[in-house]
């Protein structure tokens, strides 16, 4: 049989750019998404069904909040590492990497950057091991692409807020311990509240008949009169700035997950290739077939070396969102033309729930819209290059 390439992903020797712990972090989360989360995903996307049960095992491998400071039950991880761990968990799922993403960059995030440091030790610990789950509410049934739309609001009862509005596409909402809701206050500007669960008025519906994230618990955020502790708002946390700040490490992380699925359905289509056989001969053999193939593993390249790229510059404070928007942009896109290409390479078999492609492809049409659409992202990257706004 003829022979790949010793490391099919890493055509370029990126690994000679990581140290030993990011590679040893990598490793390991890849290891346990090798046992946990491939042999389980088809069936979890088949039955519609959120694996609950991996929480707290992520929690115990320091996958959530890994940037945070130990006495907070981070590791203190550098950008990088953190980007490795979403890639490891979206080459299992994106469902997953969904849920470690909510849950470091839009739950964790927020609370260790804008909250008190009473909120900090008491919630933070909860979240980074697994206990809680947390929810992050911005996009609301009319405003998605224009959050400062929102109508989602609280007003100031003296002892408490209570709070009104709705919150909808909300990962983690029918399951969350607490969720971070981005609301305006009497004044009209956008504050961030900690909700918890059992607090009257507060209810959490769940959104069915997902054709993409099928192994991901999606819902509603609803308030109707829900009394917020004063003492449960994020109190360096003012404007827009806040939440979009949260949303740009989400959408890194997103830069970074998206890579794994391409990677699991090229290295997936590459092994099918030398195996399978046509006209007496495998069809990696053919010029067609290679062409695929060589032009998805350019593709995957590319974005491994955006990617480490826009990872250093976040480790030193370089970064700037519309660098991100880029990166997040161009990554799903590739992801998701090669999870298209990778399929066709497996004929009638890519559909099938024995191979990834169709999984990953369905899920990489939610990853493409949420967290700024493609559109939108291109907006912010146009504004940055010509300082002139196309939004207004």
């Amino acid at each position: 049989m003829a022979q790949a390439h010793s490391e099919p992903t890493d055509y370029f020797r990126l690994d000679d750019l990581l140290t030993d712990e990011q590679r040893m972090v990598r490793d390991s989360v890849r290891e346990w998404v090798r046992q946990k989360v491939k042999p389980k995903a088809n069936q979890w996307a088949q039955q519609n069904h959120f694996p609950i049960s991996l929480v707290e095992e992520m929690g115990e491998m320091g996958i959530f909040g890994p940037f945070l400071p130990q006495e907070y039950g981070g590791t203190e991880a550098d950008q990088t590492t953190y980007g490795l761990i979403m890639q490891e968990l979206e080459a299992g799922d994106s469902a997953i990497r969904s849920l470690a993403s909510v849950q470091s960059s839009l739950v964790i995030y927020p609370i260790w950057k804008f909250g008190s440091p009473e909120q900090r030790t008491r919630l933070l610990p909860k979240l980074a091991s697994g206990q809680w789950l947390g929810a992050f509410g911005l996009t609301e049934p009319n405003h998605g692409s224009d959050p400062g739309s929102m109508e989602t609001h609280f007003d100031d009862k003296g002892d408490h807020f209570l709070l009104n509005g709705a919150k909808m596409w909300i990962t983690n909402a029918p399951i969350c311990d607490m969720a971070i809701v981005w609301a305006k206050d009497p004044q009209g500007v956008v504050r961030g509240l900690i909700v918890e669960r059992g607090f009257e008025g507060f209810s959490t519906p769940e959104t069915h008949d997902k054709w993409s994230l099928r192994a991901s618990a999606t819902g509603e955020l609803v308030f109707d009169n829900v009394k917020v502790p004063k003492e449960n708002i994020l109190p360096d946390a003012f404007g827009l700035k806040a939440p979009m700040s949260c949303l740009n490490s989400a959408r890194y992380g997103i830069a970074w997950g998206a890579i794994g699925a391409a990677a699991d359905c090229y290295e997936s289509a590459l092994a099918y290739a030398l195996q399978r056989q046509q006209f007496q001969k495998p069809i990696a053999a053919f010029q067609l077939t290679q062409k695929k193939l060589a032009e998805m593993l350019t593709e995957i390249t590319k974005a491994q070396l955006l990617a480490w790229r826009l990872g250093s510059l976040r480790d030193k404070g370089l970064d700037k969102p519309a660098q991100i928007s880029m990166a997040k942009r161009n990554n799903v896109a590739m992801a998701l033309e090669v999870a298209r290409t990778s399929r066709q390479i497996l004929g009638a078999m890519g559909i099938t729930g024995d191979f990834p492609m169709m999984r990953h492809a369905m899920n990489l049409e939610s990853v493409i819209t949420y967290e700024g659409t493609h559109d939108i992202h291109l907006l912010i990257t146009g504004m940055d290059i010509t300082g002139i706004s196309a939004f207004k």
